[in-house]
């Protein structure tokens, strides 16, 4: 496995990840996404969504506001404990979450520590004109209340009866007090979440589905399975409201660590907004005549923590003919190039003409590119490194016989296909 560094050079180099505000000196724990990370980040999305929504028959989606009446976080308790233990040092001024400190001395510097005191990590801001207590709002922290302060509408207007499920993929802002690692954590994220809402007693079976569905959705994209595992949680773990949870764990350059959770929140959510917004949110069973308020089972994973676990599994390094290439194995859903469309010789009008043309056919089917920067085995290299898992080379005999060559990724295995056949080809290879 590469180091971290590797990663954020490589993500910086080729378009992946920049530094936020990186002209100002950067915005620590703030990330932008490049042409090709925008195009992974998007195909990461597509794939979570395809798996939870589009695949099932009992899951449907919701797109919540960020900013929500702030009663939704007091109800859910985020005003109050969505908190971390924050000490600093009288010597140096560095903060560090007290968790993270080991003994009373500060890591840096061996100074003094201060006491341990709570630090909310909810952004605020102000709605409207005047920026006083009343106007107070919040930068959502996750999505899941959005998803909970919707349960009827949702209900009513799909019909929809237990079990099922509100899928939703959006922004949260946490402001973290050690954001690191990259972009394993930021302040500024995208979560991929889902409610699952089921009749209480079948919680605890439903609650392992999830966990065996997600993990085997990171296996079917490639992460290789002695780096992926499941991890329940300890009683002393675990969060007020869950009954159990379990994370599917990667493991990174720092160590084994959360790239999802799938909690069991039992009925703690409804049953908060229910007395506090004073309506009823229980679900009413027409076959037994019940109000029944639902347990939630929550698998609940990050975009940017999935992508960048997907980055640093598929990097790999090998020698070819006695030269390092560089090759990012990511999984062909998921690549944010499907095929580089290279001419042999950029100095030939006519090739260059077939090349783009080609370029043009195959775009309205797939992401394609015409790259004519470098020489050719350059520019194959420059392709391997971003993940593009194939390349059509146009030379000087497809002039003649209207053929191309496919290059494959991974082993460099060359086939040559007619121009007429090449959209199909490709198009059965990324199926």
């Amino acid at each position: 496995m590469p180091d971290m560094d590797t990663i954020v050079s490589l993500c910086k180099r080729r378009g992946y990840i920049f530094p936020s505000s990186e002209i100002y000196g950067g915005y620590g724990g703030f990330w932008d996404y490049g042409p090709l990370g925008v195009e992974l980040k998007n195909n990461v999305k597509r794939a979570w969504w395809k798996a939870v929504v589009q695949e099932r028959d009992d899951v449907v989606g919701q797109d919540a506001a960020i900013v929500m009446n702030p009663e939704v976080w007091r109800a859910s308790g985020h005003v109050t404990e969505f908190t971390d233990p924050l000490v600093d040092c009288k010597s140096c001024k560095r903060r560090f979450r007290a968790d993270d400190v080991k003994g009373d001395v500060c890591p840096e510097c061996g100074g003094e520590l201060t006491d341990v005191r709570r630090f909310n990590l909810m952004f605020k801001t102000f709605v409207g004109p005047v920026e006083d207590q009343a106007a107070v709002a919040y930068l959502r922290p996750e999505t899941a209340q959005g998803i909970f302060v919707n349960f009827l509408n949702v209900q009513t207007a799909m019909r929809k009866k237990l079990p099922f499920g509100i899928a939703q993929i959006g922004k949260a802002f946490r402001n973290e007090l050690t954001p690191g690692n990259f972009t394993f954590r930021s302040r500024e994220f995208e979560q991929m979440e889902v409610e699952y809402f089921v009749r209480p007693g079948t919680d605890e079976e439903w609650h392992q589905r999830w966990i065996q569905d997600r993990y085997d959705w990171y296996i079917r994209l490639g992460i290789r399975a002695e780096s992926l595992r499941i991890r329940p949680h300890t009683k002393d773990e675990l969060a007020h409201y869950a009954r159990a949870c379990a994370d599917v764990e990667y493991n990174f350059p720092m160590g084994w660590a959360e790239l999802e959770g799938i909690a069991n929140r039992t009925d703690f959510d409804l049953r908060q907004h229910s007395q506090a917004s004073g309506r009823d949110l229980t679900f009413y069973d027409e076959e037994t005549g019940e109000h029944i308020i639902p347990y939630v089972i929550e698998p609940s994973g990050g975009v940017d923590r999935a992508m960048l676990t997907f980055l640093l599994d598929a990097y790999h390094e090998e020698e070819v003919r006695k030269e390092k290439r560089v090759v990012l194995r990511l999984h062909k859903d998921l690549a944010p190039i499907k095929v580089a469309v290279l001419p042999l010789l950029r100095n030939r009008p006519e090739i260059v003409t077939l090349a783009r043309e080609i370029t043009r056919t195959l775009k309205p089917h797939m992401m394609a590119v015409y790259d004519d920067t470098g020489a050719i085995g350059r520019l194959y290299r420059r392709q391997d490194e971003v993940g593009t898992p194939f390349c059509v080379t146009v030379d000087v005999q497809s002039l003649e016989d209207r053929a191309v060559t496919i290059r494959a990724r991974d082993f460099m295995e060359q086939i040559r296909v007619s121009v007429a056949e090449l959209k199909d080809v490709l198009l059965d290879e990324l199926s």
